[in-house]
């Protein structure tokens, strides 16, 4: 347990000291807020939306955390550079034990990362519809995090080196948020997008966040709770076995 600790707290360190990518997750969070928020806000309401920043802000909030979340898993890739991971694969403890205090340490930094996100969108002028769902929405931000940590952690495996690292965003996390319902309502789409969709693990975390902070859920929280807790457990293990089988 004492190597799960060390690794969690250093993840946390590790994140503090890192001003620049505080203040740069903040200000792309800001930015998507403004820009989405105000710019399509009245066609929203022209359309009968609602209140688009209402709508947006959990999207926001779970994009806020997917980054976060996967950076975490993909500095493995920095570690194995810089002779830190080799110096963690050599002690006499399980991989698997390694890999979880690292998955933890991510998933609570992007946690963190969450929460600062929603701290501004209630500075923006989103609201909370739903005072009594809100230690559930921050369950959802909390395994949305262990998901993705888990999942750049499985990616972080396969790579060498970061060359790899922009076909990763511009091919699985970028369409993954994209393509989540983060920015657009999820009724009345093409069947294809219905499938791409529903299939896409992030979307059924957005429609947690909605459901708890806003009272509209597309899946139902429930269908949302099942999915995401598969999907983290298979990733927690997927994540484990490449891991296992890294060379040094």
């Amino acid at each position: 347990m004492k190597i799960i600790y060390i690794l969690w707290l250093r993840q946390l360190k590790r994140y503090y000291r890192s001003k620049t990518r505080i203040v740069g997750s903040m200000g792309q969070s800001l930015l998507f807020l403004v820009a989405f928020g105000f710019g399509f806000g009245a066609i929203y309401q022209e359309a009968s939306g609602g209140d688009y920043l209402q709508f947006l802000a959990p999207g926001i909030i779970a994009m806020g955390v997917v980054f976060t979340a996967v950076f975490s898993g993909i500095e493995i890739i920095w570690d194995k550079q810089f002779g830190f991971l080799k110096e963690t694969l050599v002690a006499p403890v399980s991989r698997y034990k390694i890999m979880i205090g690292r998955t933890l340490g991510g998933a609570t930094v992007a946690t963190i990362q969450g929460f600062i996100v929603l701290l501004i969108s209630l500075v923006v002028g989103f609201r909370l519809e739903n005072l009594y769902l809100f230690p559930l929405a921050l369950f959802f931000i909390i395994i949305i995090a262990l998901l993705f940590t888990a999942l750049g952690t499985a990616i972080a495996s396969t790579l060498k080196d970061m060359q790899g690292f922009q076909l990763i965003m511009n091919f699985v996390l970028m369409p993954i948020v994209f393509l989540s319902g983060a920015f657009f309502p999820l009724e009345n789409l093409p069947k294809a997008f219905n499938f791409i969709i529903t299939i896409n693990p992030l979307s059924y975390g957005v429609d947690g966040l909605r459901g708890t902070l806003i009272s509209t859920s597309h899946f139902g929280l429930h269908i949302d709770f099942l999915v995401l807790s598969v999907i983290t457990a298979f990733l927690f293990g997927l994540g484990s076995y490449l891991f296992s089988r890294i060379q040094i």
